[in-house]
């Protein structure tokens, strides 16, 4: 079988990526390679701290240091040490540098779980690794599987009454937290490679064996932009990476040009590779490029000049980008960074401040630009940011916001040491949340369309200088008619933690308004909680997930412990938590409309216990095969 024929165009451009390709090789290869300690060959796409950066990879996650002979790979902060890399299957070796095979007490630094991992760039955390849990319990532990180990938990944070304690390790690829003894908690979690084999992990030392040897990734993903932007799937087997298409044969990458270049003719030589490549010249790639990027843009100017001019009820004003630039002083003071785009702070002519959210010049760019302006550009509420204007000037488009000088809500409930020791009192918080429900509210009843936000979290809850809050980022809503009736979708919406279940497991009922309220649900519990719902290896070991916790607690007649608390405060608490347990029933049917939701939190009345919400939404997942079940990251 061969590669159908493709257009001229195309052809030309896959022409001109095989020059390409082979001129990055030729300068990649004349970069020396660096050493250090044991890793005597460090090259692309990896370099040592001082080489040119264009000898790596153009990503910080590539660049090593070496200190005392000992090759260091940073990735978010975390310092591993590298024990191998291999550039015949795209892989990397890596060990937690507080881990010894000689020291049996010695313990993991770091939690090592995939979240840690940009998934872009690494691969291969769940099938080349397994899990290695260290715990400690208030009785002991009668099980082949629990091995005795030291100690590597925080003695702060145990509450029992008994000094001594059980520590074990534990290895296995399926042990979900429900499966722990009642009296143990996870401390630490690590990882081991499988490629090879633990040597014995029924005993500490080989164990610890494990350990030292590392755990493995791929950096194959690296190699994969020219697949994805062909829309292909890239996919490492065994050691060759291939691009996939629909369609079209199966095509090594590494193989890609060369089959263009012989094409379904094979008329063409090496010799006359070598003259193209002669006459592939710099100019023409340019020129291509440019013609490309400015076809696209076109096309993506005409949709928006084509939504805009639909548009007859919208009340932003239309700005020029000359007026955004002054209004910015020119892009000088940046607010932070979206998937989308970039936020800068600015100022109108009239004195208050804005926030002016330069928009990426991406296909995705342009449908959050339509999908914010087309919802949020019709209506007004005090708990819904306002949109001012936007600017849309070739390829230039940006949205034009209030200014909301106490940024977002994550800020105070998963850092506050981080902003100067401030930390929200209860009463404050829980104004907060009724505001974000009427603001879903309004929105899901306020309009003559249904608007549905998708991704309610509290990244996305902005705070004025009252702390009064508003609803942002409409990147991902839509208008429905507003008769309550499923919506289907083509792809699951929104950020995992906060999605409903129904937008994974499609049998407990159709998506619809009732996938905001499990959102809001998800957000109450981390405001009660000041905590992440789905980090099952919190230091606090009281609350491994903690709606669960919360339910378990309530269920069983105990409160939940507030430091400096008043009655009021720990009645606001309970509501709060009582009202998310209603939000995040496992069926849409079994939660309220927010209208019920704003009724339950603004009233005196004792509300009921609703049924214990199933499980975690992440067991969900696993469940039915949507991610792996490895329960450990």
């Amino acid at each position: 079988m061969s590669l159908k024929r493709s257009s001229p165009v195309s052809r030309i451009f896959t022409f001109l990526l095989f020059c390409t390709v082979t001129t990055t090789a030729q300068n990649s290869s004349s970069c020396p390679s660096s050493s250090c300690g044991n890793i005597g060959t460090i090259n692309f796409p990896f370099r040592l701290r001082g080489d040119p950066i264009s000898c790596g990879y153009n990503d910080p996650s590539f660049q090593l240091d070496c200190d005392n002979d000992q090759t260091i790979l940073t990735v978010r902060s975390r310092r591993y040490n590298v024990q191998e890399i291999n550039y015949d299957d795209y892989s990397i070796r890596l060990v937690d540098p507080s881990i010894s095979r000689d020291n049996l007490s010695s313990c993991p630094v770091y939690f090592n779980s995939f979240d840690d991992w940009p998934s872009s760039i690494f691969d291969s955390f769940f099938e080349w690794n397994v899990p290695v849990v260290f715990m400690h319990c208030l009785v002991p532990v009668n099980s082949l599987n629990y091995v005795e180990s030291a100690f590597c938990g925080n003695r702060s944070y145990i509450y029992s009454n008994s000094s001594e304690i059980y520590s074990y390790v534990v290895v296995g690829e399926r042990i979900l937290v429900s499966d722990l003894e009642n009296t143990c908690m996870v401390d630490r979690v690590d990882q081991a490679s499988v490629r090879r084999a633990m040597r014995d992990d029924s005993s500490l030392a080989g164990i610890y064996d494990g350990l030292a040897y590392g755990f493995e990734l791929s950096w194959y993903r690296i190699l994969c932009g020219e697949c994805a932007r062909t829309n292909g799937f890239c996919s490492l087997e065994g050691n060759t990476v291939r691009c996939r298409h629909y369609c079209t044969e199966d095509v090594p990458l590494s193989q890609l040009a060369f089959r263009f270049i012989i094409g379904s003719y094979g008329t063409l030589t090496i010799a006359g590779i070598v003259a193209l490549k002669f006459f592939c010249g710099f100019p023409f790639l340019v020129g291509l490029i440019v013609y490309k990027w400015r076809r696209q843009h076109l096309s993506m100017d005409e949709t928006i000049e084509e939504f805009l001019q639909g548009q007859n009820n919208l009340t932003p004003i239309k700005y020029t980008y000359s007026e955004i630039k002054k209004m910015t002083n020119n892009f000088s003071q940046r607010l932070g960074e979206g998937g989308y785009g970039t936020v800068y702070k600015g100022k109108l002519r009239s004195g208050p401040y804005i926030a002016v959210k330069l928009m990426g010049q991406t296909i995705a760019s342009e449908q959050e630009f339509i999908s914010e302006v087309g919802t949020i550009g019709r209506i007004h509420h005090v708990n819904i940011v306002q949109l001012i204007g936007f600017c849309v000037e070739g390829s230039k488009c940006a949205l034009v916001y209030e200014f909301l000088p106490n940024g977002s809500l994550d800020r105070y409930i998963f850092n506050p040491q981080g902003l100067g020791g401030l930390a929200l009192k209860y009463e404050k918080m829980f104004e907060i949340a009724l505001g974000v429900a009427r603001g879903i509210d309004y929105l899901h009843r306020g309009c003559d369309m249904q608007i549905l936000h998708f991704d309610i979290k509290p990244h996305n809850i902005l705070l004025d200088e009252n702390f009064n809050p508003k609803i942002s980022d409409f990147g991902l809503a839509k208008l429905y008619p507003s008769d309550g009736s499923a919506i289907n979708l083509t792809a699951a919406r929104g950020t995992m933690g906060y999605m409903a279940p129904e937008m994974f497991y499609k049998n407990i009922g159709g998506v619809s308004y009732k996938a905001d309220v499990y959102s809001f649900g998800m957000l109450l519990m981390e405001m009660a909680g000041r905590r992440k719902n789905m980090n099952p290896f919190a230091d606090d070991v009281s609350q491994i997930y903690f709606p669960s916790w919360a339910y378990d607690q309530f269920s069983t007649g105990k409160e939940i412990e507030m430091i400096n608390a008043t009655d009021e405060e720990r009645n606001m608490v309970k509501k709060i938590i009582i009202v998310a347990l209603w939000c995040i029933q496992m069926k849409p049917s079994d939660r309220p409309p927010m209208n019920k939701v704003v009724e339950m939190l603004e009233g005196d009345s004792q509300l009921q216990m609703p049924p214990k919400p199933f499980m975690a939404p992440r067991e969900i997942a696993e469940d039915h095969g949507i991610i792996s079940k490895n329960p450990l990251v």
